[in-house]
């Protein structure tokens, strides 16, 4: 790779260009595609604004450092280098675009993929989107600071504020403009107020919480300053196709003026809008209710500005008195009975931070916001009354002060303000306000409740997001027709093409040695797992108090029977006889079966550990896993009770099918992949990756976020993932780990992390070197594309570039989301050839067209048969593109994929490499010591055997428990 280094000037350019030699296709060719705009775009960072590389001065193109002795060697081969960053002396990656920090510090110049085209395979229909087009304005849009004196933290009260002043001077100094305001800093206009700057003294009434006594009036300077126009041209040109950069001022612009009546009349809660009237709301249990909101959001696409609407629903705290709220909190009559110390803490977590009103004050409904609850009954709680510390009980303050006669002086009281100055308030003289979303974890009950709520058939959704646009009315809106914008009631119509589903391969010794799924669906019945892995020492522990040894011993052999009849060679007998446990006792239990079957089998290890779990297991399951994977060294197959007692073919193939690929077996492959027919795959050695971070849920302050790694080991089928996991910073998106270096006393400087030694295993798997690499993202928003593109493509690339000098196969990034809300529907919902059981559109279902980005390479995909509910495509996003895939060649693999996913005879939503990322991750929260579990930990480390090292700018994370070897080559996580 040319790195052109200029001397050091004003004008100094860093200048980095991918130039791809396909082996297999001559170099003419590629430069030819790269010209035709096929090719990967340059990637061209302004250097001026980032850190000089240390090693300007020495000579580039040296290569990486030679493996160390324990890596597998990655000889060279007829590939040419194609890296895109510069060498040092002692072999480590410089990235003149990488900050100290770990952080790109420029994004503005990379451009992503470019669309390559639009697919042509598969049949084609018409299917409805639920996005709206919106006709782009012809105004002048103009953008205000907004200053407020003393500084308002409540966007509440800052819409307040703008609100009265509007008011007061829509007429006069505003010369009848009005403004869209986005709650904090943003005022917006269609064509400019009569200033450029102006001052305003706002008078409000501060309705919240306060010490007794008349409502305080507080005054605001409010000070409004011209800022800037948007470019409506600029935007009407991306739209088109003709420039690439999004317009985000216009676009954020837009999105604040269609919300802001919908803010005004419903509760806003991040993109959505909720509100009890929408329908009635539904109890959750323990003082919870469901609301039902939809989402809005403009997003620009190929059919122009869209407007995207979406059902929603979430949970609120019921807005009941604060009595009744603590007795369905409970699940016990609390007016007679005293609380236990465990009742008062779970009050206080539930109503910390919740806000009430009180009731006994007649038309007074002052709001305060609860900080904490006594420890002591109200009937025992003073306070000083006067300067002479004259104290008087809280119950004959309330008796003399409003004639409140306190009923239940046994409950303890609420505690408002700060501690410095804290105000008791008697339970049942307060009531909770309405509207407050609840944002700590919901119990499983709650969640099913929830579910229920949320869960729409494919034309009860559609219809409520048809009513839902018609009811906002945008055609009345005067924020809408102040600004000219003019929003379509009709879904869009677009058009899709149904893939097909591809044949699957199993067992030659099977009746069926191949498979054609069935509306994404087919079964084991008369079929033999490819690979097939034997299970010789297995053992067996119940922790279920109501499974008897019999019953045990019965499911034991059915699923031993099960694993022999799908094609594994499956011991009937365990090593040891099935071991009764108690759940407490979980790791004097695993060490015992682990020790005893070693010693009856003369040390060889126990390679299977089933579990027989009660249905409600509490933290068993997470231990279980905990120890079996980061201490034992033991692939463990946990089992419900439910399921032992009612024993289902179904649920017994599917089980089997999950062992087999622990065990290091491959339940079935692509036919394609098996004949080397998958175009951009099959002609060189191809890893396909998949990636994701999980985060710690909400109200989780410390904890760390903790990222996942899988990469398929072998190839051509690209059936079998390799896993490692790491902890790192606590919400840190980018992963730290993908490559990293540290000093080794003998070894001196050492390169590791997940990306290297997933390579290195690959190598080891297949006894072939990664010529192409196919890196599948989860979980990333679109604001974040460019900081997690930039940072892990270069962390791939220093991987790369450490095995072997000149070493740097094309990659192609692809991000996964499915946190969106776009859905499909079918075009007629009586057509039974177009939906599936469910009524949803069919599995293969793809778009790529209308209502996607209008230049980017992305598509959606729904990949999967929708057995409740709407189903949700997922979106696939192609970052960056060096392989040169096609839109019909991308669109097919990921589709076919999704028929790999070892764990059923289901295709699946999300492609499988994701998948098992997010699998991994969501096991790895289990391996964190239990303090950590629960009180949080900031720090970073891996938990994958190599040093743990600090990202800069980081707390020090702990590291999570290294994996056992043995573990890390199969899917443990499945």
């Amino acid at each position: 790779m040319p790195v052109r280094q200029m001397k050091e000037s004003s004008e100094q350019h860093l200048v980095i260009k991918p130039h791809l030699q396909n082996p297999m296709n001559p170099a003419k060719k590629t430069t030819k595609a790269a010209q035709n705009g096929k090719g990967p775009p340059p990637l061209e960072i302004d250097s001026q604004a980032l850190p000089h590389s240390k090693n300007k001065g020495r000579r580039r193109g040296r290569g990486g450092r030679k493996p160390d002795q324990g890596d597998v060697m990655m000889r060279p081969r007829s590939r040419p280098c194609t890296a895109t960053l510069t060498s040092s002396a002692n072999g480590n990656v410089e990235n003149d675009f990488i900050s100290d920090m770990g952080f790109p510090t420029s994004s503005k110049s990379l451009s992503f993929a470019r669309r390559p085209g639009y697919g042509q395979v598969g049949t084609k229909c018409i299917v409805k989107a639920n996005h709206f087009f919106a006709e782009l304005p012809d105004k002048d849009l103009n953008q205000y600071d907004v200053a407020i004196t003393p500084e308002v933290s409540s966007k509440t009260v800052n819409r307040s504020i703008i609100a009265e002043l509007v008011r007061l001077y829509k007429e006069s100094d505003l010369g009848m403009r009005l403004p869209a305001y986005d709650g904090r800093k943003s005022l917006y206009t269609a064509g400019q107020l009569p200033f450029a700057w102006r001052e305003f003294k706002i008078k409000l009434v501060d309705e919240e919480e306060g010490v007794n006594g008349p409502k305080r009036e507080r005054e605001y300077r409010v000070v409004i300053k011209f800022v800037a126009r948007a470019n409506l041209h600029h935007l009407g040109q991306f739209l088109a196709g003709k420039r690439a950069d999004a317009p985000q001022e216009a676009l954020q612009i837009l999105d604040i003026v269609l919300r802001e009546l919908a803010t005004k009349r419903y509760c806003p809660i991040g993109r959505s809008f909720f509100s009890p009237d929408i329908r009635t709301p539904q109890r959750l249990g323990e003082g919870l209710e469901s609301w039902c909101g939809f989402y809005q959001s403009i997003r620009p696409t190929q059919m122009g500005l869209s407007l995207n609407i979406d059902m929603a629903s979430a949970a609120f705290i019921e807005p009941l008195p604060v009595v009744e709220f603590v007795g369905q909190l409970l699940g016990k009559d609390v007016m007679s009975r005293p609380l236990s110390d465990a009742d008062r803490i779970k009050i206080k977590k539930a109503l910390r931070g919740v806000k009430v009103e009180v009731t006994h004050r007649g038309s007074v409904r002052r709001k305060y916001r609860v900080s904490g609850l006594t420890s002591q009954p109200t009937r025992e709680l003073v306070f000083p009354v006067d300067e002479n510390s004259t104290m008087k009980s809280v119950v004959e303050y309330f008796q003399e002060m409003y004639g409140f006669t306190i009923q239940y002086t046994h409950l303890p009281c609420l505690q408002v303000g700060n501690q410095k100055k804290a105000n008791y308030l008697p339970m049942e003289a307060c009531k909770i306000v309405e509207g407050q979303r609840y944002t700590k974890r919901l119990n499983e009950k709650q969640i099913t409740a929830l579910l229920k709520v949320t869960c729409q058939r494919p034309r009860d959704r559609e219809n409520d997001i048809l009513r839902t646009i018609q009811h906002n009315a945008y055609d009345q809106d005067p924020y809408a027709k102040e600004f000219g914008i003019k929003i379509s009631e009709k879904l869009a119509s677009v058009e899709a093409r149904i893939l097909p589903a591809p044949w699957l391969k199993y067992h030659e010794s099977g009746k069926e040695k191949n498979c054609l799924p069935q509306v994404g669906q087919w079964n084991m019945m008369n079929k033999k797992m490819i690979n097939g892995m034997t299970v010789s020492r297995w053992a067996c522990i119940n922790f279920s108090r109501s499974v008897q040894d019999s019953v045990a011993r019965t499911f034991c052999n059915e699923l031993a029977q099960m694993c022999q009849v799908s094609g594994m060679e499956f011991n009937p007998e365990p090593v040891i006889p099935i071991y009764n446990a108690k759940p407490e006792q979980v790791e004097k239990a695993l060490k015992h079966v682990y020790h005893v079957s070693a010693s009856k089998t003369k040390g060889k290890e126990l390679e299977l550990l089933l579990a027989i779990l009660p249905d409600n297991n509490g933290s068993l399951y997470g231990d279980l896993k905990r120890i079996c994977e980061t201490d034992l060294g033991l692939i463990s197959q946990c089992c419900l009770t439910k399921h032992v007692f009612k024993i289902t073919k179904q649920y017994l193939a599917n089980v089997s099918l999950k062992i087999n690929v622990k065990m290091g077996g491959r339940n079935t492959v692509l036919l394609d992949a098996v004949s080397c027919r998958i175009p951009l795959v099959s002609d060189i050695p191809t890893i396909i990756f998949g990636a994701d971070v999980t985060h710690p849920e909400n109200g989780e302050d410390s904890s760390p976020s903790i990222a996942a790694v899988v990469a398929s080991q072998d190839w051509p089928e690209v059936t079998k993932y390799a896993g490692l996991v790491c902890a790192q910073a606590h919400r840190q998106e980018l992963i730290q780990d993908l490559y990293k270096t540290w000093h080794d006393p003998v070894r001196g400087t050492v390169s590791g992390g997940m990306i290297r030694d997933l390579l290195v295993s690959f190598r080891k798997a297949t006894g072939q070197k990664p010529l192409r690499i196919i890196f599948y993202r989860d979980g990333v928003s679109e604001g974040q594309f460019y900081q997690v593109l930039l940072y892990e493509l270069d962390a791939i690339r220093k991987a790369c570039a450490s095995l072997e000098p000149n070493y740097q196969p094309p990659v192609t990034f692809i991000v996964v989301q499915k946190r969106h809300h776009t859905r499909l529907f079918a075009n007629n919902h009586r057509d039974r050839s177009s939906t599936d059981r469910s009524g949803n559109i069919l599995p293969g279902t793809v778009v790529d067209s209308k209502i996607c980005h209008p230049t980017e390479f992305d598509f959606y995909l729904c990949s999967h048969a929708g057995i409740q509910g709407t189903s949700r495509p997922a979106h696939y996003h192609v970052l960056w593109d060096e392989n040169n895939f096609t839109a019909d060649g991308i669109q097919s693999l990921t589709n076919n994929l999704c028929y790999t996913y070892a764990r059923c005879t289901r295709s699946v939503s999300v492609v499988p490499p994701a998948y098992y990322a997010h699998l991994a991750a969501f096991r790895a929260r289990f391996y964190m010591e239990p303090d950590m579990q629960e009180n949080g930990s900031t720090g970073e480390g891996n938990g994958h055997g190599s040093k743990g090292t600090r990202a800069a700018g980081d707390y020090s994370v702990k590291p999570l428990p290294d994996l056992k070897e043995n573990v890390k080559r199969v899917m443990f996580y499945c």
